[in-house]
Formats: C-alpha cells, structure tokens, sequence
C-alpha cells in the first residue's frame, strides 16, 4: 500500500528499487503500457466522474533522491525543475513539503531555496500518481504511461537577475524587449547578433534602465527600438539572432549572463488568409506525438533531430504539437532547421464527448484551462517558429475556451489562434476541421460569407496502405488562396519496441493490446503514422514529399520537343539557385542521355524557362530531379527534394510485332466506357461499365 510517511528523513529506503529519471514506470517493469484513442486509461472500469479519477488501480510512485547542494549556492535561490510528470506531483525536501503540481506536459519549477542545506546532505522525495483531475484534461490519443520524462535539474541564480524575457521582432524590423527582474536590479543590459549567418555581425545594442513593480512583486522594463536591414525568419529561411542579457544590480553587483535566439517574424491574419512576413503561405503540415518506441515518452535530442531532418526531407514545413507543449528541445529545433509550429495546449476531455458533459463548460475546470495556456505561451513566446496558438483539441466548445481564446489573442504575440472545435465561431481566427474532403473544401472556399483561412488541423489519415487522396486535396489548396493546407494525421507509428522471448524474432513492435486482455484498447489505431516507429518510410511518406514538393516542372510536346523546361518556384521566400537539376532522357526504360545543370535563381512564386540541350522526341520521357547542392538546414548534398516525369507520347501502341492506333470514349454521364476501336474497329458491343475495387486498408477496418 502507499507509505505516507515515505518521504521523511528517517525512512529506510535500502531495500527500494531504482526507477530511471526520466523513466516511465511501465517500461520499467512497473505496469503495462495502455493505449486508448477517445477515453481514459480506466475505460470500461471505471465510470467518468471529474474531478475524481479512479481509485483503483491509481497506484501512488515514490521517488526519493540524496544530493549534496554544492556549497558556493549559499546565498542564492535554488530551484528545483522537473521536466515533465504524469499525472501530477508532489514535492517534499528533507522532510518538508514544498509545493504541487500538475499538467504532464509543462515544467514544473519549485523554488527550494528555504527547505535545502548547501554544503549538505539532502533528500528530495517526489510522490506521483498515475491519475489525478487533471487526467481529465489528458485524454489524448496516445499511449497512457505514467512517471518522469524530459530533463531534470537543480539550479542556482542570483537573487538579482533577469527572471523571465519577451522579445518581439517583427518583419518591419520592429523590436522590443519587455524583462522582468527581481528586486535590486538596476539596469539590464541587451546585445543582439546575427547567429547563424554573416558572421556575427552586432545589430543593436540597448539598456533597460527604468522598471515598475508587477502584482507578483517583479519589476518590469521595457526597450523598444527599430532594426534596420534584418534578414527574416521562416521555414524556407531560418535566420536567426542571439540575445545576450546582463543584470546589474545594487551596489554594482552583476547578475547572470543570459542568452536566447530569435527571429523577426511576423504572422497574422488579412484577407482570408494566414501570412507570414506578408506571404499567404502553404501549410504543408503534419502532426506529431511526441514518442520514442524506446522510451515512450522519454524522447532523446538525437531522435528529435532525426525526427527535424526527416521532415525537411519529407517537404514538411509545419508541425502540430498534437495535443500538448513538446519538449524544450524540439523548439530550439523547429527555429533552427526551419520548421513552423503550431503549438497546443495540453487540454483535450474527449472521454467527457462534446455537449452539456464538456469540461469547456464546467466552471471549475475554467481556471486549469487557463493556466495550462497561459503557462504554454510563457514558455514559448520568443520562438520565431511558433505562428499558430491552439487552446487545445478535441474537449468541445464551451466558456473556459472563449476565455482562453481571448487571453491568446491578447497576450500571444504575433501569431494566429486555432481552435477546431468551435468552427466558424468568433474564438478561433483560422477554420481548422478534420478530415473534411476536398469536395467540401472547395465549396468552402467559393463561398463569399466564410472570412477566414481554412487550414486543416488533421487530414488524409495515412493509416496502412492509405494517403492515396493527397493529390485531390492538394489540386484544389492550390486552386483557390483562403485554403492554405493541412497536417497529416500523423507523422510517425506509436509501436513500441519490445524484445520477444522467442530468440529467432528478436522483438516486435507492439501496439495497444499487445500487452494485456484487462485494459480496455483501441489496438492498431496508433499506428497511423507516414514512418514506422524505426523510421523506415512507408509508401505513402513519399506521396506526402511530391505532394508537398516546392519545385514544380511543366512542359508542352513542343517544348520538350526543343529541350525546354518549365520550372515553378512554389517558396514563398527563396529562390531556386541552390538546387542542382538532374536529368535522364530514357526510351523503354532505358537511359539515353544523361546531365546534371545548376538552376537558375529563379525567384519565389515564379517561373523560369531552363534548357536542358537535348530534345524529347516521341516515345521518349524525361526524368528530372532536383538535388541539394551543398548540405544545410535543407538536408544533406545530393539529397532529393523534388521530382517529376514529362514524356511526349507516340499516339500508337505496340502489340507483340504489330503497330495499332487505338482509340477511346467515355460517356460523361455514366462513366461508362462507350467505345473502344483498334485500327479504326470497334470492339465494343456495349458500354461497358467500370468495376473497381481494391484491397482493405486499415482505415476501412476502423
């Protein structure tokens, strides 16, 4: 049973096991791993009930760790963070408590500075349940593990110092910095420098020298100044800079250096349409949960930049942090690589369904529903690659929503607000719904009355063999300019490794139900990804890449015929002289010609004619690829980021020895092909009507 006196100074905890940290309990022998799509891990036991989760079965973890607090942080305040905890944790030092905390997917920082000894021997002990109310707000389609995941840390600062920034900078070059220090800080001093291009060049320098005291007893101070010349954010073109931040406290005392990265980026909302830096891009998206099949929750930095790298190959360029604030890490990533995100509160009651039981309309939830906003965008608001705030997913519409909705758009900064379930109402800037077919996107898109930007925040649900549709969606994203695009339901399988007794296998890669009959499960359901949990891409991750391609080839028989291209720059901010085009004339599936030329800088949303000095002539076809000259936040040298086929057909077709015209005809109206001559004979007696099928996907099983 649980031992409530666990955490005291006098527990003998010799016989105790050891729990990695971060570890998940139930990849650590501790429980069974549940995967449940809509509901709660306690489904089909246990009877919804907020804010009381289950009792049974909601076993208590207690963690309990000797540290010596190095002796130079006497003086300072020392904080105890933990990166991430499910459900919820309590903290005690040496005996006494200190704080709680709960949602899984944000920080939780404790200040300890009273209850340590520097220079001294002393116990943290941590007590964790694997569900608490706020699993309520954590039913999102994933697997259910329970303990601690992302970094951990103690840490000292002066008690004069920078406690938090918010940096603007925008396309026009506007910039602003708003601090909050502590007590005795005098002035802050502000240098920002190019990071990752130019070579370091200084672009401002400033000093905040003026502050006023906040409810919560900081002091805020702001400078504010216009950058000439800067070089933009965006995916295509991740230009960054780094801010250096000094204190200066009383008495000429300084406190700690700081630093962080930013872009000038602007993101809003005019004429129908999302704009960054002042272009209607495409939102060629997917979206992500954030698991290793190693570690579950527990993703390494590597796997992330893997993960980065992967998407840019892909033609990715947005990610939905589907359905919680990601790892500290993976932003870093998305500004550095050149990814936009979209970032998403950890808030979804599916389980509690969409009408009166919505925990959007239950006021004692309002304030969790805040917070958990609130406390995202704290964290995240000088990251450049964030241009779209959610409120969270699939948890109904109701008052804490419109609240959280206002509080984004008023305090979120330059960046648009999304949510799916309130539709066309007035909380949400962009129409984002799920898996709305391109048919209805179209009528969407001609109708005058719809007033903003329809960007799917999930389609084309590439489950199995699936994604076959992506063509049709994307004909039309690219006909009319309110449709901006989408995010692939989702980016990779959520299988799990797990070694396999039977010595020939090996492993398996398991998903829901693989591990008991008890817990209720939605199986296979979680594997729905474009890559499999080994990241080995399935077939229709390479449908996604030519669909989401930015390098476009056209040419008419003629054209082809005097070896001229047509190539479309689909960016909206670079131009195309960093890609090699190759190319390969070929007959019967045979290489005749080959070459490999430079492109012109053919600019954003333009169209250039390039000659490859080679005809086409009938029977012929073309294939043409483009390649990464040298390697960068684009991907590697030689890397393939684009291609297509052109071919210039010989109206005839070969039989055995024989050479036969052939000719076709359909009826409009039925489909029905109506006539079908050979060499000027009609074979046909009767229309004959088309009988299609195909094989099952899984899709179709669910």
């Amino acid at each position: 049973g649980r031992d409530l006196d666990f955490y005291r100074t006098d527990v003998d905890d010799s016989v105790w096991d050891n729990m990695p940290v971060p570890g998940l309990w139930e990849l650590n022998g501790y429980g069974d791993p549940i995967y449940v799509n809509m509901g709660y891990a306690w489904k089909t036991h246990y009877t919804n009930n907020p804010p009381y989760p289950a009792l049974e079965h909601n076993y208590a973890g207690h963690y309990r760790r000797h540290i010596t607090i190095p002796v130079g942080w006497k003086g300072q305040d020392i904080f105890l963070s933990l990166g991430s905890v499910t459900s919820c944790v309590r903290v005690w030092i040496n005996g006494r408590e200190v704080g709680y905390s709960e949602d899984s997917k944000l920080e939780a920082r404790f200040d300890i500075t009273k209850f340590v000894r520097p220079g001294q021997d002393n116990l943290i002990a941590l007590e964790v349940f694997r569900w608490c109310d706020g699993t309520y707000l954590e039913d999102q389609d994933f697997w259910r593990f329970t303990g601690i995941a992302r970094d951990c840390y103690l840490c000292a600062r002066p008690r004069q110092r920078v406690e938090d920034l918010h940096v603007d900078a925008l396309a026009d070059g506007s910039f602003r910095v708003e601090a909050l220090v502590t007590k005795g800080v005098k002035a802050v001093s502000l240098l920002a420098k190019a990071y990752n291009f130019g070579g370091g060049e200084s672009l401002l320098e400033g000093r905040i020298t003026s502050f006023k005291r906040t409810q919560d007893g900081l002091y805020k101070g702001v400078f504010e100044t216009h950058a000439e010349g800067v070089r933009l954010w965006s995916a295509e073109e991740p230009n960054l800079y780094s801010l250096s931040v000094s204190a200066e406290g009383t008495g000429g005392a300084t406190g700690e250096d700081l630093s962080l990265c930013f872009g000038f980026r602007t993101s809003e909302i005019k004429d129908r349409q999302l704009l960054v830096n002042g272009k209607a891009i495409l939102i060629k998206g997917t979206d992500r949960h954030e698991l290793s099949p190693y570690g579950g929750y527990v993703v390494s930095h590597e796997e992330m930049e893997r993960d980065i790298k992967l998407m840019k190959r892909l033609n990715i360029n947005t990610v939905r942090t589907s359905h919680y604030p990601n790892d500290p890490y993976w932003y870093e990533l998305c500004d550095r690589y050149g990814i936009y995100v979209w970032d998403e509160a950890d808030v979804e009651s599916h389980g509690m369904g969409y009408k009166d039981q919505t925990l959007a309309k239950v006021p004692a939830y309002a304030k969790a529903h805040l917070e958990r906003a609130q406390r995202m965008v704290q964290r995240d608001y000088n990251h450049p690659s964030i241009i779209i705030w959610s409120p969270g997913n699939e948890a109904g519409m109701g008052p804490n929503f419109t609240a959280v909705c206002d509080w984004l758009k008023a305090n979120g900064g330059s960046r648009a607000v999304a949510y799916e379930r309130d539709a066309l109402g007035e909380s949400t800037e962009i129409y984002c719904p799920m898996y709305m077919s391109p048919s209805s996107m179209e009528k969407y898109a001609l109708s005058e009355e719809n007033d903003r930007p329809l960007i799917q925040c999930e389609y084309n649900h590439v489950m199995g063999n699936s994604g076959g549709g992506l063509k049709e969606y994307w004909d039309i994203i690219r006909k009319y300019p309110n449709l901006q695009g989408g995010c692939v339901w989702d980016f990779v399988d959520q299988a799990l490794y797990r070694a396999d007794p039977d010595p020939k296998v090996d492993h398996i890669w398991a998903f829901g139900g693989d591990y008991n009959d008890y817990d209720y499960s939605d199986e296979s359901f979680n594997c729905n990804g474009l890559l499999a949990a080994d990241r080995s891409l399935h077939p229709h991750a390479y449908e996604v890449a030519f669909q989401y391609q930015n390098i476009h080839t056209r040419a008419s028989a003629e054209q082809l015929g005097a070896g001229q291209l047509e190539v479309y720059n689909e960016n909206f901010f670079t131009d195309l002289s960093p890609y090699d085009l190759e190319w390969t004339l070929m007959r019967d599936g045979k290489a005749l010609k080959r070459g490999v030329q430079a492109l012109p800088a053919i600019a954003p949303q333009s169209t250039g004619k390039v000659s490859i000095g080679t005809g086409v002539s009938a029977g012929e076809y073309l294939n043409v690829r483009y390649l990464l000259r040298e390697s960068g936040i684009m991907g590697d040298a030689g890397d393939q980021l684009a291609y297509a086929q052109l071919g210039v057909p010989e109206g005839r077709c070969q039989r055995a020895d024989v050479l036969c015209r052939v000719s076709v005809d359909f009826d409009n109206a039925t489909g029905a092909l109506s006539s079908y001559m050979v060499d000027g004979r009609e074979l046909l007696s009767a229309p004959l009507m088309p009988c299609l099928g195909r094989a099952l996907t899984e899709n179709d099983r669910k």
